[in-house]
């Protein structure tokens, strides 16, 4: 299956959280996409593994996407070395996508950056002929995805660039709920987090306003970018 667009996490719930608005608005003009998870969020304060498998693939059916996978790498632990790029590198030549979305390059959770570069590491490997890999028996082909951009996360990163999500926020706050045991619920009896507080959950919209506010939309969503952005005329920035 090739994809149009196949958005990395470091955790479940990463991708909705930065993103899914984005994706939302994707698929609805058309675009294939899928979701790699990194690990299974494991050492998550709230919550287990188990259950995030359960919260992912829920989430998963609330965006639309075409597939989600999870690694199993280990939460905190993973790094960013040859065999943990060599199974990114599996999943870019699986689905051959032609852009990639995936982690902040800074953020509070060290997973974050780790997960922005072992991604964006392996984009480039994957168009390498001589590096080679195998999955279900077959050789792979070399794939090189032609943008790689880097959704915001837990820091206010100044975005390179902003979608307008306008009229999807609904459902990307619908597929965040999915996530019943990472967020803010005034009944829960587990150890509070930064992401249980009703503070973080009500950021997920002023953040979303504020961007689209400096572009003169209701909501955006904003990335950053590993090279400059090229278009054919000045009438395609609006």
């Amino acid at each position: 299956m090739k994809l149009d667009i196949l958005a990395f996490g470091a955790h479940p719930d990463d991708v909705e959280l930065g993103c899914s608005g984005t994706i939302l608005k994707e698929i609805s003009l058309g675009k294939t996409v899928g979701i790699v998870d990194l690990t299974r969020g494991e050492l998550g304060t709230r919550g287990s593994a188990e259950i995030r498998d359960q919260e992912a693939n829920a989430a998963a059916k609330i965006l639309g996407v075409s597939v989600r996978e999870n690694l199993e790498m280990r939460d905190g632990f993973f790094v960013n070395d040859e065999k943990h790029q060599r199974e990114i590198i599996k999943m870019i030549r699986k689905y051959r996508p032609e852009i990639v979305l995936c982690n902040a390059i800074d953020d509070r959770h060290i997973d974050h950056g780790k997960g922005s570069k072992l991604v964006s590491d392996a984009c480039f490997l994957s168009g390498l002929m001589k590096v080679e890999t195998e999955l279900d028996g077959e050789q792979q082909q070399a794939w090189r995805p032609k943008l790689v951009y880097h959704y915001i996360q837990w820091k206010n990163i100044e975005p390179d660039f902003v979608v307008d999500i306008t009229g999807f926020t609904d459902k990307k706050i619908e597929s965040i709920l999915a996530y019943g045991s990472q967020f803010y619920d005034k009944d829960s009896k587990e150890p509070e987090s930064p992401i249980t507080s009703k503070n973080f959950f009500e950021s997920l919209n002023y953040r979303s306003q504020d961007l689209g506010r400096l572009v003169g939309v209701d909501y955006a969503e904003g990335f950053t970018m590993e090279r400059c952005l090229a278009v054919n005329s000045l009438g395609d920035l609006i």
